[in-house]
């Protein structure tokens, strides 16, 4: 197949153009950057350097692809996060009628199937309403869970501080998938076909968050290592601290809230599909190589 993908050389698409390319298929791999361009190269794959908001560009990217692969960037410079995930929900849609694509994986996450009150998912939501209007189009949206690799910003906070946390409780159950689990999922997906407009969701494991800190402190030699709930306004300080613009680190807070509530695996719950391979534990080695 001929196969275009969004995402550059980030911790999804890099392993996904692998499997692709691995396979027998023909993949174009768009990036903002041109120094990405030698390394995509090098994986076999043909770069694509532009802008997901220049559609021109896109038709261009996506011209002759049997299926693609969409993911909305985070902005960390957008004054309206949402209002950018909405452009580029935008883009790709009006990208996508133009180039006669017919087959569409799109990157969106657990909570998206809510309006409101999930932080930056919300622009998730949103991209996925886009993209289910344009009509004889087929795509699936893959609902991922928390990523493992998000535990890496908290590698300064362990180190200088001795714990990990955010702003929900120890006990809070959380759902979480490996990145490499996801490229897998959406390798199947484009292998196996789809019809219509779906959704699956994504994810690896399931702990509870102090069970999450207990086994990334012991592969990092702190087997007592705690996971301890901040307030609202302390997690945003810290994040302010850290360097986020506000809308994001706002966003992020609320998205703790929803984490904490039970409010974003909420309708996970209810279409809970078969875990990926990887498992907290395994990520955990990772996790200390990093450290």
């Amino acid at each position: 197949m001929n196969i275009t993908i969004t995402g550059s050389l980030g911790n999804i698409s890099k392993p996904l153009t692998k499997k692709l390319v691995d396979a027998g298929h023909t993949v174009k791999v768009i990036s903002s950057n041109e120094n990405n361009r030698a390394a995509i190269e090098s994986l076999g794959a043909t770069a694509e350097i532009g802008s997901v908001e220049d559609v021109k560009f896109l038709v261009q990217a996506f011209s002759g692809a049997d299926v693609i692969y969409t993911m909305t960037p985070n902005n960390f410079a957008a004054e309206n996060p949402r209002e950018y995930m909405n452009n580029v929900g935008r883009s790709y849609a009006e990208a996508i009628v133009k180039s006669n694509v017919h087959k569409v994986v799109n990157l969106s996450s657990i909570g998206a199937d809510l309006a409101d009150g999930t932080g930056p998912i919300k622009g998730l939501h949103d991209v996925e309403q886009i993209l289910n209007k344009l009509e004889d189009i087929n795509i699936i949206h893959l609902r991922a869970a928390y990523f493992y690799t998000n535990f890496y910003n908290d590698i300064p906070l362990i180190k200088n501080l001795g714990f990990t946390g955010s702003n929900f409780s120890a006990e809070t159950l959380m759902v979480m998938v490996h990145p490499q689990d996801i490229a897998t999922e959406i390798a199947n997906q484009m292998e196996q076909g789809f019809e219509g407009k779906n959704f699956r969701y994504v994810y690896s494991d399931l702990q509870v968050a102090q069970a999450v800190a207990t086994t990334l402190g012991t592969a990092v030699g702190k087997p007592d290592l705690n996971w301890v709930q901040f307030t609202d306004e302390k997690a945003l300080d810290g994040m302010l601290q850290a360097g986020l613009p506000a809308p994001m680190a706002e966003n992020y807070v609320e998205m703790g809230n929803a984490m904490g509530n039970g409010l974003l695996s909420k309708d996970f719950n209810l279409h809970k599909p078969e875990a990926g391979i990887t498992k907290i534990s395994d990520f955990a080695v990772e996790f200390a190589k990093r450290f």
